[in-house]
Formats: structure tokens, C-alpha cells, sequence
């Protein structure tokens, strides 16, 4: 299988530095990376798979976030499992016990961090913001602005 090359290498650098992401260039410094990226294949599919990258995470950290959300409240509603004890640590002549609502929320938090790292790190909320607005026609548009 051969892999393509890219047909300005100078431009296919630059937009590799900022990981194929022209969303925060002005609409007058866009014009030559748009035309690159319409002519090279390779800077295209490049570009495809960070966005893919990008949406994926952005998925999964929310997925994370809902799932320790429902362990906080389940747990939170059972007052009998929050309180069973995962470990039990000894930390300078202190006692203390991880329980599982400690836990689910400790992993809510981290999750929650990640997700926040994730969307301001990557394009993925415009690139998602992006493809629903593609997604629904001029004529769905009408349709709903009539409804």
C-alpha cells in the first residue's frame, strides 16, 4: 500500500504543526490552507483522522463523565453500598476507608477534568458544533422555524 505524499510540503508542515486545524484563522488566512487541503489528498486524510481523534475523545470523556454521574447518584440514593469500604488506608496513625461513593466521585471529578482538558485542547466542539449544522438542511431549517 502506498501512502501519499503531500503536494506543498511547506503548507502540509505548517498545517501539520497545528495538527491540521485552521477553525481559529481568519477567514483571509484560510483561503490558501483551504485550497491546499481541497487539492492534497494526503493533508486531507491527515485532517480527517485528528478530527476523528479529536471527536472520539470528546465522546468518550463525556461518556465517562455521565457514567460516574449515575454511580454518584445511585450510590448517593443507596446509603448501604456508598458506604461499603473498597480499602482501607493507614496514613499516619489515621484511619481511613475509600468507599465507593468516594470513589465514583473522585472518578466523577477526574473525569470531568479530562473532559475540560479535551475540549480546550482540541477543535472537537466546533468540528461536532460543525457537522450538526450540516446535518440539517436549509430546507429542515424552514421546516423548523414553521413548526
Amino acid at each position: 500500500m502506498r501512502t501519499s505524499e503531500c503536494t506543498d510540503q511547506v503548507v502540509g508542515d505548517i498545517l501539520s504543526g497545528w495538527r491540521y486545524d485552521i477553525s481559529g484563522l481568519t477567514p483571509e488566512m484560510r483561503v490558501d490552507y483551504e485550497r491546499h487541503l481541497a487539492a492534497c489528498d494526503h493533508c486531507r486524510s491527515r485532517q480527517q483522522l485528528h478530527r476523528t481523534v479529536d471527536v472520539s475523545l470528546i465522546v468518550v470523556s463525556t461518556l465517562s463523565v455521565l457514567a460516574f454521574i449515575i454511580a454518584v447518584a445511585i450510590l448517593h440514593r443507596y446509603a448501604g453500598l456508598s458506604q461499603v469500604a473498597l480499602a482501607h488506608l493507614h496514613l499516619r496513625r489515621v484511619e481511613w476507608a475509600l468507599t465507593m461513593k468516594d470513589a465514583a466521585v473522585a472518578g466523577l471529578l477526574f473525569s470531568t477534568i479530562a473532559w475540560v482538558l479535551v475540549a480546550v485542547a482540541t477543535p472537537a466542539p466546533k468540528v461536532l458544533n460543525g457537522m450538526l449544522q450540516e446535518r440539517i438542511s436549509d430546507d429542515g431549517r424552514e421546516r423548523y422555524k414553521r413548526a
